[in-house]
């Protein structure tokens, strides 16, 4: 047996692709370690969304590189492969800048792992796969071997709309949309390993379309899988929200109440400027639309502050779009410069100063809105899916239908199963709950 450390960064198909990978290496006989002391074997893989995760694989990169150097030393051998979206964007420059490294694949090339790392025994030196053909990868991908109460399922990879801040086009290609019976093969694999909540993922998920389905009907072929409990989807653009989607909220009891829906911005100008193909105004009425379908539905979302050009008006309409949605939670980020990108070249980029003061007022907002959305759930019966054990004994975390950790004493024994649980507090990020009968 061989040791595999294996560490993700970034976005759940990161997590799902890093799944992916043990299972490739697995036949190999290698299996996962917590730590990277003692690894045969250690891939960092990548997110290139944001500058700071990039300096962070160079960093752990580093660390790796005196290990690498210890086990020489001692007489063994220790693999540092970079996978995922830094790899594809920054692959050549990996190679050149850190010397310990001897894998460089990109997202669209783990599945032949197994034979790069046969190159590698072979003839030595550095080798480097970074193609972009998506089917590929999963025709050659085996059946999963394990997974989670909570599990990811990737459908769509790629993205066609060129967002002007995006380095996505450009590190996993084109859309393409997996066929349908695989994905339902897929599932109902996960299914018999044990999972019972299915994400569904992709860059646009919901301009996921093999032939002639689309992913309302996935969805409804999905909710038919024995012992399938709960359906979820992310990451959606609005542009791709259909009116089939949007029913699908209402008719199927599995697909849960919470929809992630970036905006980016609540000023048409910015939008514009970002290249999102909708303005405020489609947003709102897409969002009417989706309560009006389900009206007890959570909403998150994105949103960037400080895109080159934004003005303080431009702001103010970003803080008077969230104050009138209201957001069960969201995510949020200062403006940050991807090489490559239009955005990028723009001469009217926002201070640093200003861009901390916008998000920090930004943020402020949106957790207001969070904790008054968690309290309004206390005192209410939520069914709570048990995903794994707490911190202390005898205790277990959820999720509620609205995606909030739910902790809860005495339910170490429930792990896998949906129970009523009546919450008694709204913590910061989490939710405290009692089992009931």
């Amino acid at each position: 047996m061989k040791a595999l450390y294996l560490k993700t960064y970034g976005c759940q198909m990161n997590v799902y692709d890093s799944a992916r990978i043990a299972d490739v290496l697995a036949p190999l006989g290698y299996v996962q370690t917590d730590t990277p002391e003692g690894a045969d074997i250690a891939i960092l893989n990548t997110c290139h969304i944001r500058e700071k995760a990039a300096e962070k694989v160079y960093s752990e990169l580093g660390k790796l590189k005196k290990l690498k150097q210890a086990r020489m030393r001692a007489g063994a051998v220790m693999t540092i492969a970079v996978a995922g979206c830094v790899a594809q964007a920054e692959g050549a420059e990996i190679l050149r800048r850190q010397d310990a490294v001897d894998l460089v694949v990109g997202p669209q090339s783990y599945h032949r792992l197994p034979e790069m790392i046969a190159k590698l025994a072979r003839a030595g030196g550095q080798v480097l796969e970074a193609d972009f053909p998506a089917e590929q990868k999963f025709d050659s991908l085996p059946a999963p071997t394990q997974t989670k109460v909570s599990a990811f399922l990737t459908v769509q990879e790629g993205c066609d709309k060129f967002c002007s801040f995006c380095v996505v086009p450009y590190t996993r290609g084109a859309e393409f949309s997996r066929p349908s019976m695989k994905i339902v093969e897929e599932a109902r694999r996960l299914v018999d390993l044990g999972a019972r909540e299915i994400t569904l993922l992709g860059q646009n998920v919901n301009a996921y379309r093999h032939e002639t389905t689309d992913l309302a009907r996935l969805l409804r072929a999905l909710a038919e899988i024995k012992d399938l409990k709960r359906l979820r989807y992310t990451t959606s653009h609005p542009r791709d929200m259909s009116d089939d989607l949007i029913d699908a909220h209402r008719d199927l009891d599995a697909l849960m109440p919470y929809l992630h829906l970036p905006v980016q911005s609540g000023s048409d100008a910015v939008l514009d400027a970002m290249n999102r193909q909708h303005t405020a105004d489609d947003y709102r009425r897409i969002v009417e639309r989706v309560r009006e379908a389900r009206p007890d539905i959570a909403l998150s979302s994105d949103f960037i502050v400080g895109f080159p050009g934004e003005t303080d008006e431009d702001f103010e309409a970003t803080l008077a779009l969230v104050g009138e949605i209201g957001y069960a939670q969201a995510f949020s980020f200062k403006y940050s410069r991807r090489a490559g990108t239009p955005a990028s070249a723009a001469r009217k980029q926002v201070a640093e100063t200003t861009k901390a003061q916008r998000l920090e007022a930004l943020q402020a907002l949106l957790d207001r809105q969070q904790k008054s959305f968690n309290r309004a759930c206390e005192g209410r019966a939520l069914p709570v899916l048990f995903e794994k054990p707490g911190r202390r004994d005898g205790q277990a975390v959820g999720r509620s239908p609205y995606l909030q950790a739910v902790h809860v004493d005495g339910a170490a024994s429930l792990i896998g199963q949906i129970r009523q649980v009546r919450i008694a507090e709204a913590q910061s990020n989490s939710l405290k709950g009692e089992l009931l009968p």
